[in-house]
């Protein structure tokens, strides 16, 4: 049973806390969880959410079981980073748990990982490899494996883990699940162990792209005890256009993709194709050159600067290859860093521009698929290429939806990543859900503006591209209270005034609502030709809404068309 089936099936938290202890003894995989809470805890833990919710308490994620990531803090549980000499009791919860359980959702325990966050394999831990959920003989990915493995186990709703290279998206890539690694900062890191501080983004496995985004959307949000935290600006967008526009690689970036996943990656752009993008090779070479520098380069100096001094005593219990990474960035300089970090401004740069054109990238989310024996006789350079397409995403403040492409060509999962530049993550998460041909997208960015619309900013009439161009999002139809009249006004292209008269004297005005940024309603405003106008509309739901009308000189002159119903039908009707 998947995750998205049992939160459907299960009839309340206690069953769903009851059916996930029994598939864990039912999976056997110990290596998974490194802290497991009791059941009759979690068990209480559930009984008192349904009480809440029986005194009629809102919980948005109500029984959801969430898999953490043991480099994030939950008071109660050790704090390892999957190493047992480096374990702490943390006096607080990380801010992004604590808003999950603050929402109702309720926490397992905490999983096996890439030991310190260092690697993309998830064998890197002396509590054991972690095997594939769905082929053992594979590796899971890292450095988030038990989170991941225990969302594809059907155990968890949810996996929090934490991405600094691709740990966020190689494991949902492994196992067909969804991976959102946001922009960097909005869901935030306080109380996580650091890997690379600047670099570090905390992470959401799920099923479903809806449950994901719904997670997303409670975990993200400015936090006063993370100073690289961020908050959605406020010419944020809300929506991708009707027709996205999708840069993919030219063949020469995609030599490291094996056979198998090349084929796999061709199959996903004809499908992308297939639900109505556009697509356009692009040369990201220099996208390529610059995640070099997260293991290669000065960058991994944070990551000495995070543990080194701690695994210099040489801990029993440090993975080797980990405490070799770590402790070789003991080496690095100040000029080194300080070049590495110019070489990533002109990387920043570059991406902004390769962008600019586009609504995102589309890049097969890693290289291939190894076996746990293949990694452990190449641990390093098969590391180093799974990250080749994840590296440099947070290097250059890009952010990322990983969900399931296109299948191998012997059925074992395959996974791609569409790519958006810092604080475009709703138009990530509208483009995969038209990649996984989904009716609706789920909303990530809650705030802004609603502005109703009545005429040629409609969906089928010729100006509702400059809603689209201002990252609007669609909120259904409306109509107004019977305070309004339409009258048809002789603009170029054709308008409809508002008029508002008394109540009763006129009609419902059907029309629809949109919502966007503030920085896009007064950019909107600004640009409004006369005799247009904003005003203060009634709906007939009694919300009051900004919406469109016109000068009194204008529509004074102007035909009365209320009677055909709106603007719709008086065009058909013409």
């Amino acid at each position: 049973m998947t995750p998205s089936q049992t939160e459907a099936a299960l009839p309340s938290p206690t069953a769903r806390v009851a059916a996930a202890y029994a598939r864990i003894a039912a999976a056997d995989r110990p290596e998974v969880w490194i802290t497991l809470r009791e059941f009759d805890d979690v068990h209480a833990e559930a009984a008192a959410i349904e009480q809440r919710l029986a005194d009629g308490a809102e919980l948005p994620l109500a029984g959801l079981l969430v898999a953490v990531k043991d480099n994030v803090d939950v008071v109660g549980l050790p704090t390892t980073a999957g190493c047992p000499e480096y374990a702490y009791s943390p006096a607080e919860t990380a801010s992004a748990i604590a808003r999950l359980v603050a929402a109702g959702a309720i926490v397992l325990g905490k999983t096996n990982l890439d030991q310190f966050a260092t690697g993309l394999v998830g064998t890197r831990s002396p509590h054991g490899a972690v095997r594939n959920a769905l082929h053992p003989e594979l590796i899971s990915g890292g450095s988030s494996s038990g989170s991941a493995v225990a969302v594809a186990l059907g155990i968890a709703d949810i996996g929090i883990g934490t991405d600094t290279a691709g740990s966020g998206r190689v494991p949902a890539a492994f196992h067909d699940l969804v991976g959102i690694k946001a922009t960097l900062g909005i869901i935030p890191a306080h109380g996580v162990v650091p890997a690379c501080a600047d670099y570090d983004a905390v992470t959401i496995f799920a099923a479903t792209l809806d449950l994901a985004t719904r997670a997303a959307a409670v975990m993200a949000g400015a936090e006063g005890r993370d100073p690289r935290s961020r908050s959605w600006p406020a010419d944020v967008r809300f929506a991708a256009p009707q027709v996205p526009r999708l840069a993919v690689p030219v063949p020469a970036n995609l030599d490291a993709l094996s056979p198998e996943y090349r084929d796999a990656f061709d199959r996903s752009v004809c499908a992308a194709l297939e639900a109505g993008c556009k697509i356009e090779a692009v040369d990201i070479a220099p996208l390529l050159e610059a995640a070099l520098l997260l293991y290669d380069g000065s960058i991994v100096a944070e990551r000495y600067a995070a543990v080194g001094a701690f695994l210099d005593t040489a801990p029993a219990g440090a993975d080797p290859t980990v405490a070799a990474i770590i402790s070789a960035a003991a080496a690095t300089t100040g000029p080194g860093f300080a070049t590495d970090l110019d070489t990533l401004a002109r990387a920043r740069a570059f991406a902004a521009e390769l962008l600019e054109p586009f609504d995102a990238l589309l890049l097969p989310t890693t290289t291939e698929h190894p076996s746990l024996a293949a990694v452990q006789a190449d641990p390093i350079g098969i590391n180093r290429r799974l990250g080749t397409f994840t590296n440099f995403c947070n290097l250059v403040d890009l952010a990322a939806v990983a969900i399931p492409g296109a299948a191998t060509a012997t059925g074992y999962p395959f996974g791609v990543m569409i790519v958006v530049p810092a604080f475009a993550d709703q138009v990530a998460v509208d483009i995969a859900a038209r990649l996984q041909n989904a009716d609706t997208a789920p909303l990530l960015v809650d705030r802004g503006v609603d502005l109703a619309v009545f005429g040629a900013h409609l969906r089928d009439q010729p100006l509702h591209w400059q809603l689209e161009e201002l990252g609007a999002r669609f909120a259904g139809a409306i109509r107004t209270t019977d305070a309004y009249r339409l009258t048809a006004m002789a603009t170029t292209p054709p308008k409809p005034g508002l008029v508002r008269t008394e109540p009763g004297a006129g009609a419902p005005i059907p029309g629809e609502l949109y919502r966007l940024s503030e920085a896009a309603l007064g950019r909107f405003l600004a640009a409004l030709p006369a005799p247009m106008a904003l005003t203060a509309i009634e709906l007939e739901d009694g919300r009051g809404v900004i919406g469109f009308t016109a000068t009194h000189d204008a529509t004074a002159t102007a035909a009365d068309i209320t009677e055909y119903g709106g603007w719709r039908a008086y065009l058909s009707a013409r």
